[in-house]
């Protein structure tokens, strides 16, 4: 499998620009950034939760137009259990550059009792080595840095009974071994969940940027001080000194921050947010995205300001025919290896087996968008989808001879169109449309709509218009956004070629 974006079509696009206050620089599921610099060069990395390869890795030089390098995690033993549930598996990483190498350290909650995962390579793009487990710190949201050769984790403790949530300790990474007990650090304002602790060397003073209140509606970043990276921490006075929260913005959940400093000497940060829409309490679909603001240092503490970028609104356009030898680095797998869900990657297409008892059987790319349209050509058999989760997905099914919109929401599975076609290639379509609005309601409660469709030897027939509110974290909940899959069922399927394009038509 290939990361780098070198198999399938992309369409190139004007690309329009927008305020960072409202354009992620990674629209669509990359949630919980981290970010370091290399001379003129930056690198990010997400969490990926129970989608494998885990840990997406990108590159930019201007912190707005980013290219994925491939991923962290790509074999399995890199970790010890696999990904066996909706989000479950890699939380928050952190990517850090010391002593000439690359180093990732995170959690595979699936495996708690592993501790953390550290990785690390001298190539961003990988390969990244075997990893050193860290079963002493039980938690999630490790952070590494650096005093001189003192390597220092920090992270957030999920032990019950624990005295304190966020603790730190020296670490040997070669072996993975705590040095001395661990210890408690800055617990926050006062908020609710304090995690995501980032430590940083900066003038005199170590800077501990944290999450608080929550990775909702009430997410905020918040910050200390202290002369040593282990404390006395001095809070910031104007704690908490980033926040969407209470606020009618078109981008809430705003958290997780992690700063970067460019070769000018100037700050930046990456950071989490969700693009909610539809009536109260609005329904965010896409996950939770990476957006950039600048950072000025105002009294020896740092301060957003969201409005200095003008980022780039990125192509998300493809076409992907899969004759190359090998998946475009787009396709993931929910609890597999997505080898293993593939037969065959050729010039006939891409052969999915029929699904085994107890597994997804997909493959999944990320949407984007919040109006796209989307077309699989397929044959004899199949399903293409768009989900959130395993028990939340619209789908458009071709299974002996007839084609079946088909949704699942919670418990319940429901045929809502159907049509007898005949043998060959289909274009299975599914669509993200304005909602149109419905009488005797406040206009239309959900983020959109999503329309089924088939064409077949006769022309397009629509299936089913499905309100898309029930494909969002707000009614399914997690940690994720929607998918766009193709997969098989008892029998195997055959596709030809996938296509994605922002808006409409």
């Amino acid at each position: 499998m290939t990361d780098a974006p070198r198999t399938g079509k992309e369409q190139p696009r004007s690309r329009p620009v927008k305020s960072g206050a409202e354009q992620p620089i990674l629209p669509g599921f990359y949630p919980d950034p981290t970010v370091c610099r290399v001379g003129e060069d930056f690198y990010l990395a997400n969490s990926s939760f129970e989608y494998f390869p885990a840990v997406p890795i990108w590159h930019s030089k201007d912190l707005l137009n980013w290219s994925q390098l491939g991923h962290a995690l790509t074999r399995r033993t890199q970790f010890r259990d696999g990904f066996p549930w909706p989000s479950s598996g890699i939380y928050a990483p952190t990517l850090r550059h010391h002593d000439s190498r690359f180093w990732l350290v995170t959690t595979n909650i699936s495996d708690f009792d592993s501790g953390q995962i550290l990785v690390s390579t001298s190539d961003p793009a990988g390969p990244w080595s075997d990893p050193v487990f860290i079963p002493a710190a039980r938690g999630i949201d490790p952070d590494l840095c650096w005093d001189g050769d003192t390597c220092f984790l920090s992270w957030r403790t999920l032990d019950p009974g624990a005295e304190h949530g966020l603790l730190q300790a020296r670490l040997d990474t070669a072996t993975g071994q705590l040095i001395g007990s661990p210890y408690p650090i800055w617990q926050g304002s006062g908020l609710h969940g304090p995690e995501g602790p980032h430590l940083y060397h900066i003038g005199e003073y170590w800077y501990l940027l944290l999450a608080e209140g929550g990775t909702e509606r009430g997410h905020v970043v918040t910050a200390a001080r202290a002369p040593h990276p282990w404390g006395p921490f001095e809070p910031c006075p104007r704690n908490p000194i980033f926040t969407h929260r209470s606020l009618g913005l078109s981008v809430q959940n705003t958290g997780h921050a992690d700063l970067v400093q460019t070769p000018a000497g100037e700050w930046a940060a990456v950071y989490l947010g969700t693009r909610p829409r539809g009536f109260t309490p609005g329904f965010h679909v896409l996950g939770r995205e990476t957006f950039i603001a600048g950072v000025t240092w105002e009294d020896g503490w740092p301060q957003f300001d969201e409005h200095r970028y003008d980022v780039p609104v990125p192509c998300t356009d493809f076409v992907d025919d899969f004759t190359a030898p090998e998946l475009h680095g787009r396709w993931i797998a929910p609890y597999a290896e997505p080898e293993t869900i593939a037969d065959h990657v050729g010039t006939s297409g891409l052969v999915l087996p029929p699904v085994r008892e107890g597994a997804t059987g997909l493959l999944c790319t990320r949407v984007r968008d919040h109006e796209w349209t989307a077309e699989a050509v397929i044959e004899d058999g199949g399903l293409f989808s768009v989900r959130l989760d395993d028990r939340h997905w619209y789908g458009v099914h071709l299974e002996n001879g007839t084609v079946r919109a088909e949704a699942q929401v919670g418990d319940l599975h429901q045929q809502l169109g159907a049509r007898l076609v005949t043998q060959g290639e289909l274009v299975l379509r599914i669509e993200s449309l304005p909602p149109i609005p419905h009488p005797n309601t406040y206009g239309h409660g959900g983020p959109d709509d999503i329309l089924l469709s088939v064409d077949d030897s006769e022309g397009r027939h629509d299936l089913a218009r499905i309100d898309g509110r029930y494909l969002s974290t707000e009614v399914a909940t997690g940690f994720t956004g929607r998918m766009l899959a193709i997969g098989s069922g008892a029998t195997s399927a055959r596709v030809r070629s996938v296509s994605y394009r922002a808006g409409i038509g």
